[in-house]
Order: C-alpha cells, then structure tokens, then sequence
C-alpha cells in the first residue's frame, strides 16, 4: 500500500473517529466531574482515562472480527445496528444535551476509569465506530487512528480549563452540536449502505 493510499484510509478513519469521539463535546462532563479536585488528582484523572480508553478501544480492535465470526455477524448487518445505534446517540445529544447520563462518581477516585474513560471517552459510539473501520480498512490504520484521537483527547483534557475560559460554555457546547450533527449524518449513511448491501 502507498504512502498516499495509507494517508487517504487514515483521514477516511480518522475523522468518523473524531466525531464519534466528540473530543470538544466531552470536555464539560470532564469538567464537571473533576471541579472538587487539585490539579494534581486531575492530571492523574487525565492519564487514567486515557489509558482506559486506549485499552478498551484496542480490545475491542482486537476481538471485533472474532465476534463478527462467531455470531455469524454481515458487515451489512452492522452498518445497519451501529448506524441506528450512533443516530439514537446524536438525536439524544441534540435534543437533551446529553449522549450518555453522567454520574456524579468524583468522590471514588476512579472517575478516570468510569465514567471518563468508559463511556464519556470510549462508548458506544465509539466502539461501534471501531467495529466497523476494522472490517473497511487495514487493522494499523484504524488504531493509529484511534491513537491519534486519544493523543487529541488527552491534549484537551490536559488543557480543558484553558479552553473552556477562551471559547466559554456556550463556545463549546455550540461545538458539540456541530460535532453532533456529522455524527448524525455518518449514522444515516451507514445505515443507507447496510440496508442497499442487504437488499442487494
């Protein structure tokens, strides 16, 4: 494969990735569930979270053909479930401002792991994202994919109170809506793909 080839299925990977992410989006729930801490706690909330989300995207990686196999799973039949799946997530978002309920759990210690890592950062969205690029594209560009969405991530999260004070709440949440309006349209594509691969 190319080098322009592997640049071209990178961007094709990255930015579903980014949107089902939703990076900019997230940072008010990191926020909200790490104001009662120091710097300190929070830079360790940081790492923790994305060593989280590394771990649980990349065992997804790694057993998302395996499933596929085993329960006798179409790519079709995904594009369809994952689609209907990521439209659910970004109509909710749209219309209430949440994808995911967030629990207030910063009193644990564990916030890194849940809810930041697992669902606010990794989630369904994700995941099913994940699922699908392996079966489209070759296996290292998708994780490199991912891996650049956490680097971006995590650069975000080191530097959330610095960039909420510059865009403010509504500069972000403004964002998000954007954010969430491309996940919507992925979502209606796939499902378009999945349900002509079926009929067809």
């Amino acid at each position: 494969m190319g080098i322009v080839a592997v640049l071209r299925d990178l961007g094709m990977t990255f930015v579903p990735l980014f949107v089902a992410m939703d990076a900019v989006g997230n940072l008010p729930i990191f926020l909200a569930l790490t104001q009662a801490t120091s710097p300190t706690q929070r830079r360790r909330t940081v790492h923790l979270a994305t060593l989280t989300a590394l771990g649980m995207g990349l065992g997804f990686v790694a057993i998302g053909k395996a499933i596929f196999l085993l329960l006798g799973i179409k790519v079709a039949d995904f594009l369809v479930a994952g689609g209907i799946i990521l439209l659910v997530l970004a109509i909710k978002d749209l219309v209430s401002g949440k994808m995911m309920e967030a629990q207030d759990s910063s009193a644990s210690g564990m916030v890194g792991v849940v809810p930041i890592g697992i669902p606010v950062v990794v989630g369904p969205a994700v995941l099913a994202t994940l699922l699908l690029l392996i079966d489209l594209y070759s296996t290292p560009v998708v994780i490199l994919s991912f891996v650049l969405n956490l680097l971006i991530q995590w650069l975000l999260f080191r530097h959330a109170g610095r960039i909420v004070m510059f865009l403010g709440t509504t500069g972000v949440n403004a964002m998000s809506k954007v954010v969430m309006l491309f996940l919507a349209a992925i979502a209606v594509k796939m499902i378009r793909q999945g349900v002509l691969a079926i009929l067809g």
